[in-house]
């Protein structure tokens, strides 16, 4: 199932895709009678049986073929896939030859970090930049979603707290993190953290073997397949869970793979992108594209 974040009349909906269109759960659910989640709030709070109650919903609505049920994608307002996360968290340097261009160790431990509510954003949505810095970077991300409480869990049995999966784009600013020597400071920022544009359930996706890409303006600059992440989806469920405990709607920024900006000098095979200014610029658009998800855009101003 690919569950939708989105708003109507200024108040926000659940929705979820289907060849017609946006399913608008709250319209279908109030005409047929049937019990739904009516906001993605009351989804973590009340799993599995939300999501079994949206299954049903949608088994109804295909049966009965009712098409005012269906919002047209090109008109929805999305919104991020959930705007009241407990929890953002970031995994750094998981990926091999994204370590390497950062002159960075190999990591032999599960490195982390965070982001904060305020840096979420939607897709379609334009972000600004703010105009005391000037090196933004980008990072193509899969982004676990947490849907159980999870605390000390194995890597076995890791799959079994995760719901599902989004994608991400973990922006930064390099020049703030390198003037307060934090990498926080330059992650932080308003509407740094994009995701979207579906919450795709685990069922219809291996995590560990998707392909992942970002293009700035249509130029691909990231390429790779999450195969390659040192520390697999369940690794970094089960790791994390042993420091904190995870709560339903968490979400995990996997890593990002080789190829931001800041890297670009370093890795011969992007240096086509060394000359001339290669941060994130006003005007600019990116997509990030996971395979068996979707692809995530935004631009900047």
């Amino acid at each position: 199932m690919r569950i939708v974040h989105f708003k109507k009349q200024n108040i926000s909906r659940i929705g979820i895709k289907t060849e017609e269109g946006i399913l608008d759960v709250k319209s279908a659910s109030k005409e047929l009678g049937l019990p739904a989640a009516g906001s993605m709030k009351e989804l973590f709070s009340n799993l599995p049986t939300a999501l079994n109650q949206l299954n049903d919903l949608l088994e109804a609505v295909q049966k009965k073929s009712v098409p005012d049920f269906y919002i047209n994608e090109e008109n929805i307002y999305f919104l991020p896939i959930n705007t009241d996360p407990d929890k953002i968290i970031t995994v750094d340097y998981n990926y091999l030859m994204h370590a390497s261009e950062q002159n960075g160790d190999i990591p032999t431990a599960l490195s982390y970090g965070g982001k904060f509510k305020n840096s979420l954003a939607a897709h379609n949505q334009t972000i600004p930049l703010p105009t005391f810095a000037e090196k933004y970077d980008y990072g193509a991300e899969l982004v676990i979603v947490i849907g159980k409480k999870a605390k000390n869990v194995s890597k076995e049995s890791a799959f079994d707290y995760i719901l599902g999966y989004t994608i991400g784009n973990d922006l930064s600013s390099r020049d703030i993190q390198e003037a307060a020597q934090n990498k926080l400071a330059g992650k932080m920022l308003d509407y740094f953290a994009p995701v979207g544009p579906y919450l795709v359930t685990k069922d219809e996706v291996d995590p560990d073997h998707l392909d992942i890409q970002l293009s700035l303006n249509g130029n691909i600059r990231q390429r790779n397949n999450t195969k390659n992440m040192l520390f697999c989806t369940a690794d970094i469920v089960s790791m994390l869970s042993q420091y904190m405990t995870l709560s339903p709607g968490d979400m995990i920024f996997t890593g990002t793979p080789e190829g931001v900006t800041s890297g670009f000098g370093m890795m011969s095979g992007f240096k086509e992108h060394v000359s001339g200014s290669n941060w994130i610029s006003s005007g600019d658009t990116i997509e990030v594209s996971i395979e068996s998800i979707g692809t995530l855009r935004n631009t900047f101003f």
